[in-house]
């Protein structure tokens, strides 16, 4: 697999004399991808039916003549002012019931039928005139940034009215699987049934769960319109770029439509309000972002790409503008970071963005050139990048020795019945995934339907709180260690408790009688080392018990080649239990500095130092922001 480099332009922010000027650069700094457009409706279309497209034309040419490959994004993402006086109602509308204005961006609602067909238009256009001529495509921009992907509208409504009485067939079938017979919630007609916001207290979680089922239909749909519309005219790959912590939709759904996933990497504005990390742990990564925060999105992209393509397309390169502190990174952090993703197997890195503006919302976002078109400091890491590739074997693609699941719908369950404050099923997730890179393991994240699990030692599923049918039988085929729970196979699709009771794994005698969640601010301790917090689960159990509590309850269990844990470890207590199912598994551990973390693939390992400090670790010294392969 080659790997290659990118920038984001917007020629439509720079007068044209300069547009050749910036294609030369780029081809000289070793850039190979252009994308360009996502942002330019209201230049392509200034009034309705208006086409401007001269201009793009004009882009094109000039970035293809130097050498370059276009990627062209639909501009669905901002619509221009005079669609909103066309279609005044399709502003997404909040849980408070106040619609989005204008004035930023992502402001529609996916429901709404009336912009999804005016997206399929311009998507339309935009194919039959530029289809031949790019090198692939990215639809809309950001799915579900800003908070925009539910809505309230009256469109959400009656889609979702329509969406439940083709999955229900019958008001008395939803009925019964809702459970509405409680507080005497049924319905006679789906025309009656409400958004659940509003509502005087908590709304029924399984009203609350298949609303979030619905709205990442919705998602899928407006999606997979414009694939279709750009696969009339072009056979060029197509991609979406994804974000850091956004779960309101399956991106294993919308992945599946396309070719190539990508996604947008800003270590250092994740930090503070996304990965969760302490304080102490924001101040030590200000300038180098969190250890396994940007690794857990590459391996989940790699899983959502198809075949496992994956980009990159757009890699903070310097201070940006939105989060809630901004520092620079650390001398060498934007060569790390794209090392960091072409060792996970990313084809291409493009950073955000060519030029920094300096005008609107975005001023003080760094490009790799300045306002004045001086060169940035990310200008000669990018530089080194593409002098490193010239000499650099290509990554491997070779199959993880661990397998974890990560299942959106989860997420949305664990959100409609938290059972209390600090409950997370992306958070309990992450932080095995923390567990195991801090181990040295190099893992693959695998989608909730997966079938088989063939060539994985050591499988984890952690908070998935409904088995598929498929993975509960490669559970139960596979040879490699599992470890389940807490949490795991707890609920029915409907998000009722199931009898027999949870988990109910074949081979696995476990039975979750009771669940607690606990204070934050009140963790209870394994008996042979750290603590567990947030949630913990009785059971009943012929198992072995491998970890219990100080008060001699069981904790987690074993039989045969499946283990299931009952209760949130902290970080002490999460390395050993992972590092006895490791090693179970046949794997060999390594208990890693702090700061290194490792990525095998294929005759390559790569390490890296997420340190603003020289760290000593397999003979070498490794400065800040260090990286070295062999």
């Amino acid at each position: 697999m080659k790997r290659t480099l990118g920038t984001c332009y917007y020629p439509e922010h720079w007068p044209e004399k300069i547009w050749a000027e910036d294609a030369r650069r780029m081809a000289d700094l070793g850039l190979t991808w252009v994308r360009i457009g996502e942002f330019a409706w209201s230049r392509l279309e200034p009034t309705p039916g208006n086409l401007q497209f001269d201009w793009l034309d004009r882009a094109i040419a000039t970035l293809t003549d130097a050498g370059l490959k276009v990627v062209l994004g639909t501009p669905t993402a901002t619509p221009p002012r005079w669609m909103l006086t066309k279609h005044p109602d399709m502003l997404a509308v909040d849980a408070d019931g106040h619609a989005r204005k204008f004035g930023s961006r992502r402001h529609y609602c996916f429901s709404h039928d009336g912009y999804r067909e005016e997206s399929v238009r311009i998507t339309c256009l935009l194919a039959e005139r530029f289809g031949q001529r790019v090198a692939a495509w990215q639809t809309d921009n950001e799915y579900g940034c800003h908070d925009t992907t539910i809505s309230y509208s009256k469109s959400a409504e009656h889609a979702f009215r329509d969406w439940l009485a083709q999955k229900y067939q019958s008001p008395d079938a939803l009925n019964r699987a809702w459970g509405n017979v409680f507080w005497s919630m049924e319905y006679a007609s789906f025309e009656d049934i409400d958004l659940p916001n509003l509502t005087v207290t908590e709304p029924n979680p399984a009203h609350v769960l298949d609303f979030r089922r619905f709205t990442s239909d919705q998602v899928a749909r407006f999606n997979q319109a414009q694939v279709d519309a750009i696969r009339a005219h072009s056979d060029a790959p197509i991609s979406h770029n994804y974000m850091g912590r956004v779960t309101e939709f399956d991106h294993f759904d919308v992945g599946r439509q396309m070719e190539i996933a990508t996604w947008d990497s800003y270590p250092l504005g994740f930090l503070e309000d996304r990965v969760g990390a302490s304080p102490e742990d924001q101040r030590h990564y200000a300038r180098q972002g969190d250890p396994d925060f940007q690794a857990f999105h590459h391996d989940l992209y790699r899983a959502v790409g198809t075949d496992g393509r994956w980009w990159v397309m757009e890699q903070q390169p310097g201070p940006v503008n939105w989060a809630p502190s901004n520092p620079a990174p650390l001398p060498g952090m934007v060569r790390f970071w794209t090392w960091e993703a072409f060792a996970h197997g990313a084809e291409c890195v493009a950073y955000f963005r060519w030029r920094q503006a300096p005008f609107a919302q975005e001023q003080h976002h760094a490009g790799l050139l300045r306002p004045d078109s001086v060169e940035a400091e990310a200008f000669a890491e990018a530089a080194h990048v593409a002098s490193d590739l010239q000499d650099m074997p290509e990554v491997e693609r070779v199959q993880s020795p661990v397998a974890l699941v990560f299942d959106y719908a989860s997420q949305w369950a664990w959100e409609a019945q938290p059972q209390g404050i600090g409950n997370d099923y992306f958070q309990l997730v992450f932080d095995v995934y923390k567990g195991l890179r801090q181990l040295g393991l190099s893992i693959d994240i695998i989608p909730p339907d997966t079938a088989s699990l063939d060539g994985y030692k050591l499988v984890l599923a952690p908070g998935a709180i409904t088995l598929t049918d498929a993975l509960k039988a490669a559970i139960a085929n596979t040879q490699a260690q599992v470890v389940l729970g807490p949490r795991t196979n707890a609920k029915t699709h409907a998000l009722s408790i199931p009898v027999p009771l949870p988990p109910a794994i074949k081979n696995l005698d476990v039975t979750v009688s009771r669940v607690e969640t606990l204070r934050p601010d009140s963790p209870e301790a394994f008996a042979d080392g750290g603590h567990y917090q947030l949630w913990r689960e009785q059971i009943e159990t012929t198992a072995d018990v491998i970890e219990h509590d100080t008060q001699n309850r069981p904790l987690m269990v074993r039989a045969h080649h499946l283990s299931y844990l009952a209760a949130w470890p902290d970080t002490t207590a999460i390395q050993r239990i992972l590092t006895r199912a490791a090693i179970a598994a046949g794997l060999d551990p390594i208990d890693l500095p702090k700061d290194i973390r490792i990525r095998d693939t294929g005759r390559t390992r790569f390490v890296f130092n997420h340190s603003p400090d020289s760290v000593e670790f397999e003979g070498q010294t490794l400065p800040p922001a260090g990286v070295f392969w062999h």
